[in-house]
């Protein structure tokens, strides 16, 4: 993006459950920090997921794709539920199509424990303090998008085959990615496998220490995924940027979510290639609390800070509304998830009273 940036060209796919809830909260604050640096918000609502199915048919309609290819990002809500559990095709195929349709390769996922959030996580306070990382995972290859793939066979002898495939270069990339993103921050790199097992993994790891070279001011560990996961809550204080492939990607992340005490406050943010970043919150669909009002839309406003910090690289207001989101939570003002008795309302406004640019919405 350009320092004159006069509008934000945004493709919003609120989704399923209460994604449409947590995407509206997000979109108010987005707007309310650009407004006062001249920037307009151009929002174009798109279907995915459930919601698409049930109107088209297809998980991400040829419309969505083509809306979210010519913006300059898009942002997402959820997708799926138990509505669509017998459907032909699930509504989170949509999701992973449209990573695809990006060239979206990798997902980054920050993770902090906000001051007053302590007290909500299994772990000790001592444990979690300091605790602050960067999760890179890889999107594209690995055992997600193997082949041959599916059950076979009849009781008593069915059988399944999943196969793990990662080339060169998707392996690569996504290093490559993570010691830049290192740069930025503490500079050490932590790379996590199963190479004393897997050849996938023993390609990860060759690959990522050739990339690591390039890099000699970032420092880089390799780690055992079983030995990682242990370590991560034990002293999750130690780690900066954690890059890992899809499958192990994907369970870390969650188990990360112990350290806040719940998803609902995590960010995300896919993408690396040609197109727009895609941005989206950690946390489900929710379909049981979808309607009622008291889903947390922090996660989603926090996903707005890396949205100014990425597209649009305007680190000051992505700093505002993280500061912002802290301050709520310092406060003890939270969602029933949380503990605390704030509706999706009452929380999205304390955040934009909170905001340094003085601005409501």
């Amino acid at each position: 993006m350009t320092a004159d940036l006069r509008a934000l060209r945004l493709t919003v796919l609120a989704g399923d459950g209460i994604g449409p809830e947590v995407t509206g909260a997000a979109l108010r604050v987005l707007e309310a920090v650009l407004r006062p640096v001249g920037i307009t918000l151009e929002i174009g609502p798109q279907l995915i997921g459930g919601a698409a199915l049930d109107a088209t048919g297809d998980p991400l309609p040829e419309a969505s794709l083509s809306a979210a290819l010519a913006a300059d990002a898009v942002f997402l809500g959820a997708v799926g539920g138990p509505a669509w559990d017998s459907a032909p095709v699930r509504p989170e195929a949509g999701l992973l199509r449209l990573r695809s349709g990006l060239g979206a390769f990798a997902n980054l996922r920050p993770v902090r424990v906000w001051p007053g959030l302590e007290r909500y996580s299994p772990l000790r306070a001592e444990v979690l303090r300091e605790a602050d990382l960067l999760f890179v995972r890889e999107l594209t290859g690995g055992i997600y998008f193997g082949r041959p793939k599916g059950v076979a066979g009849n009781a008593p002898n069915r059988h399944a085959v999943d196969t793990s495939e990662y080339s060169e270069a998707e392996v690569r990339r996504t290093a490559e990615l993570a010691f830049r993103a290192a740069r930025q921050r503490r500079s050490r790199v932590t790379s996590v496998d199963k190479a004393n097992v897997l050849a996938t993994s023993q390609l990860w790891r060759q690959v990522v220490t050739e990339v690591g070279e390039k890099f000699p001011d970032v420092a880089l560990e390799h780690c055992l995924v079983d030995s990682f996961a242990l370590r991560l809550l034990q002293r999750p204080g130690a780690f900066d940027v954690v890059v890992t492939e899809n499958l192990f990607g994907d369970i870390l992340t969650d188990e990360a979510g112990a350290l806040t005490g719940s998803l609902g406050v995590l960010p995300s943010a896919s993408g690396g290639g040609e197109g727009p970043w895609l941005y989206e919150p950690v946390h489900g669909s929710a379909p049981d609390i979808a309607g009622k009002g008291i889903a947390n839309p922090l996660g989603a406003i926090a996903t707005v800070a890396l949205l100014l910090r990425l597209t649009l690289k305007l680190e000051e207001l992505a700093g505002l509304v993280e500061q912002a989101v802290g301050a709520v939570i310092a406060e003890g003002r939270l969602t029933p998830d949380l503990g605390g008795e704030e509706s999706t309302e009452s929380l999205t406004e304390a955040v934009l009273q909170r905001l340094p640019v003085g601005a409501t919405a």
